[in-house]
């Protein structure tokens, strides 16, 4: 299987993972998260799908908006000073995605310095960081089942750019 076939199943199965949390989420916000997770991981497919077939999308063509969104939904969640009450596996949930994103990230970047086509090895490189991007946002959730209080003010999270 080549690195485009392995991808796409990569991304298939983060796509599957999110859409079958997202139909599970008790919390409409969380819920919104994992939707455009998986939406994100569509696009991927998409890209890699491309690639495979011979064409090479602009790296542009890998924006993500997920770490503005997890933002506004948490502020607007912070706004409404409601108490939470998560599932007891909620965490488990958004670890295990997490490492899904660590590891995706890994091989990206890995196989970004593999390829020999130089638009190919950007569109990876991009795609390796929206990865990354959706690690800090698996962090950031963590975070906040972990103690919803203080999460706003955490000074890591209230520095990102917007992407």
């Amino acid at each position: 299987m080549d690195i485009f076939e392995y991808a796409m199943k990569m991304e298939q199965d983060g796509r599957a993972y999110y859409l079958e949390h997202a139909e599970k989420a008790s919390l409409p916000e969380l819920k919104k998260i994992l939707l455009e997770l998986a939406d994100d991981e569509l696009k991927h497919y998409e890209i890699f799908k491309a690639m495979r077939d011979g064409e090479t999308p602009a790296a542009s063509d890998t924006t993500t908006t997920i770490l503005q969104t997890v933002k506004n939904v948490f502020q607007t969640l912070r706004e409404q000073e409601q108490d939470f009450q998560f599932p007891e596996n909620a965490r488990d949930v958004w670890v295990h995605a997490r490492e899904i994103e660590r590891k995706s990230e890994e091989f990206y970047r890995e196989k970004a310095q593999e390829v020999p086509d130089a638009r190919q090895r950007e569109v990876l490189e991009r795609i390796a960081e929206e990865e990354h991007r959706h690690w800090v946002t698996m962090q950031s959730v963590i975070q906040f089942l972990d103690r919803p209080g203080q999460w706003l003010e955490d000074a890591e999270w209230s520095g990102l750019d917007d992407y």
